[in-house]
């Protein structure tokens, strides 16, 4: 106990006066704070998915059998704008019929229970009256989320007793993982793997590269150690409390946010959507264990980057044997193994394995580039011996000597370039029927509107043509599948007027119609071949083979008929324009979380590169400064950084930017979605490029103003 003390105590004093202590104190920090975060994000993410599963089985209904049920239920789908809507129609058989979790009381007939969300973002779209008569809001024990968005409406009438869509329910309390949000809720690793990928990964990164500052001074240290008989347990306890304070402030200052988002509701940036605080609260001592784990993880890396040579010769002074070690570029190859053969694993596992190869890559592609500036200080020394270049002698030797600076530099570009390379891919990914959605709404907007509805008399067709826009047409489509070898085809029929003004000849027209208009030209598209028929009545049968068809004579509509057909006796189960699904699916949250992880590992990433630039600037201008003794000319600081940083950063680009280029199509053509922007790859180079410059250029003018103080010292 007593050597442990003593050891403890010459950690902490190492801390305090190594060359760049403070650096190393903040990067610590900063590093432990990182980790700890995505640590914490990840208990979080938990935590909800276990509240939402929760709050979804309190409002789930338990369907009966028998037709006895105290309450009618069905369900719709709606959209504001192009995120969903869960709408639930009721209709209570009885004065006790039951209530799910969020609501204290049914409205009145034709009356609508909206959620907060909901409320707030509908205003525009006219939601109060949507549905129905606003009665007021759905409280948060029956929402996944406080950021979803569903709606309670009570019918108006009595449905048909013949609409099997319509279902009897006895209570609620079981079975809610199919409504509302929960309908379409990824797996929790989905999340997860988002968030190591894109922020984990860089918070590694930033670790490592924080644990190396200053490593000359730390592995003579070890070495020393070593020399007078310490095992790696007493290096161990001197690298710990060296690290153990700025690790543990991290750790602690990581509670911050996580402190916040469990008293207070927080919307989650991009994404809209909002962190519930009762699961982050309820998650505090699973935090606590995280957090704890987190820092062992911090100083265990602490502890693994600062290792010694067991060949006899680890007090002598380093000199050219400091290789990239083999099991880096082996962990690079096999990541790289993992991305080429994910086209060759199963479907539903091609991502996970691309995406933990492309982890793996990432992670250890910097080694590579260490490897390859390696071998071009060996040849930039010898070039610069022959010609008596001073700069490229020294910078290649540095270079040859120690790879581990290019390593660290290297790396926050290396994942940095990726992690916006993916972000972009990801985010354009658009599928065949996305693209075409997309085109259907830049020529006719919303002008095609499709209702789902059940059964409808003339009358009560009648009565909802009245209430639609002005100018509006009114049709129905049906569907018929004969089977094979016959192809399906559409009817859609109309009155001779409705038909005449979209272009299309009634019986007994003796002129040639016109051109077919955009809308017709745009149904074709999406449903194949359409025949279109005349019929003195609109009307609807209860088999479920015809939907109604809605075409405004201008854009802009979509909201009225919306409520024209949600306020119907028997509302539609679902409204949306041609193609509408799968507009909707191009603007998928997806990109938005991956937007959301990718910015803070940009962050960690940036923080990292900083890091170990200014550590490379503390070594360098104190290594650098005597040189102007020895040259007598300043401009050796300039020729050195060049060839030590510029040139070894440079190549570290061209590499990434090829690499990132064949992962991104890669990527591409395993998905068979999305597009490469060159324009965006090329910004990311160029960025590199200049940053490489720049990098350099500090790094001499920091040796120019240690060179003006330097005296020599018995170091």
């Amino acid at each position: 106990m007593r050597t442990t003390g003593t050891l403890i105590r010459v950690g902490l004093a190492a801390g305090r006066s190594t060359p760049g202590d403070r650096l190393r104190w903040w990067g610590l920090f900063a590093a432990a704070l990182a980790v700890a975060f995505v640590t914490l994000a990840t208990v979080a993410t938990t935590a909800t998915y276990h509240g939402r599963e929760t709050r979804a089985d309190a409002r789930g209904p338990v369907i009966s059998d028998s037709k006895h049920g105290a309450l009618l239920y069905r369900e719709g789908a709606d959209s504001v704008g192009n995120r969903p809507v869960s709408v639930i129609f009721l209709h209570p058989l009885t004065s006790r019929a039951p209530l799910p979790a969020g609501v204290s009381r049914w409205p009145e007939p034709g009356e609508v229970l909206l959620s907060p969300e909901l409320l707030r973002t509908g205003q525009s779209e006219g939601i109060r009256t949507r549905y129905g008569s606003f009665a007021g809001t759905i409280l948060t024990d029956g929402l996944v989320t406080p950021s979803e968005r569903m709606a309670y409406v009570r019918v108006a009438e009595a449905p048909p007793k013949d609409d099997d869509r319509w279902m009897h329910v006895a209570a609620f309390g079981a079975g809610g993982g199919a409504t509302g949000e929960m309908a379409d809720q990824k797996p929790v690793t989905s999340p997860l793997q988002g968030l190591w990928s894109l922020a984990g990964l860089p918070a590694l990164a930033l670790t490592v590269v924080a644990a190396r500052v200053g490593s000359r001074s730390r592995d003579r240290r070890s070495s020393l150690l070593q020399a007078l008989g310490g095992t790696w347990r007493h290096r161990m306890i001197v690298n710990i409390g060296e690290a153990a304070l700025p690790a543990a402030w991290g750790t602690l200052a990581a509670f911050i946010p996580y402190a916040v988002a469990s008293l207070w509701d927080i919307r989650l940036g991009p994404t809209g959507y909002i962190l519930d605080h009762r699961d982050a609260a309820a998650a505090w001592p699973t935090a606590a264990g995280a957090a704890v784990v987190s820092l062992l993880a911090v100083l265990g890396i602490v502890v693994g980057t600062h290792r010694v040579h067991r060949d006899g010769r680890s007090t002598r002074p380093a000199s050219f044997s400091s290789p990239v070690p083999a099991w880096r570029l082996s962990a690079c190859g096999v990541g790289a193994a993992l991305v080429l053969t994910s086209q060759y694993a199963p479907h539903r596992a091609q991502l996970a394995v691309f995406t933990c190869g492309t982890v793996v890559m990432w992670a250890f592609l910097s080694s590579v580039v260490a490897l390859v500036t390696r071998h071009l200080g060996s040849w930039l020394a010898d070039n610069g011996k022959r010609k008596g270049h001073a700069g490229r002698l020294i910078g290649g030797r540095w270079t040859h000597a120690h790879p581990g600076v290019i390593v660290r530099l290297a790396l926050a570009m290396v994942i940095g370039i990726g992690i916006v390379a993916q972000m972009q891919v990801w985010t354009s990914r658009l599928g065949v029927q996305s693209q075409a959605a997309v085109a259907t709404h830049q020529r006719i907007k919303d002008t095609v509107i499709q209702l789902t509805t059940g059964a409808m008399t003339e009358e009560q067709t009648d009565r909802f043509r009245s209430s639609l826009p002005a100018g509006s047409l009114l049709l129905t489509r049906s569907f018929h599948d004969p089977g094979p070898p016959k192809e399906p085809w559409v009817t859609i029929e109309g009155a001779c007027r409705d038909l005449r003004a979209l272009h299309v000849a009634c019986p007994g027209d003796t002129k040639t119609a016109p051109v077919t208009s955009a809308q017709v030209q745009e149904m074709r598209r999406w449903y194949g071949k359409v025949n279109f028929e005349v019929v003195p009545h609109i009307t609807v049968k209860p088999d479920s083979t015809q939907s109604l068809l809605v075409v405004t004579s201008e854009p802009g509509h979509l909201a009225a008929v919306k409520e024209a057909a949600y306020t119907l006796p028997n509302p539609s189960v679902q409204v949306q324009t041609l193609g509408g699904n799968w507009l909707g699916s191009s603007k998928a949250p997806l990109a938005n979380w991956i937007q959301l992880f990718g910015v803070i590992g940009i962050l960690f990433i940036l923080l990292a590169g900083a890091v170990s630039a200014a550590a490379e600037f503390v070594r360098i201008r104190h290594a650098l400064a005597p040189l102007s003794v020895l040259t007598g000319r300043r401009r050796v600081f300039r020729s050195v950084s060049s060839w030590h940083l510029t040139v070894p950063l440079l190549i570290a680009t061209v590499l990434t930017g090829a690499v990132t280029a064949w992962h991104s199509v890669f990527f591409i053509a395993l998905v068979q979605e999305g597009s490469v922007s060159w324009t965006v790859l090329a910004a990311g180079v160029t960025t590199c490029a200049v940053v490489s410059l720049v990098v350099g250029s500090l790094a001499a003018r920091a040796a120019a103003r240690e060179a003006d103080q330097w005296r020599p010292a018995a170091d």
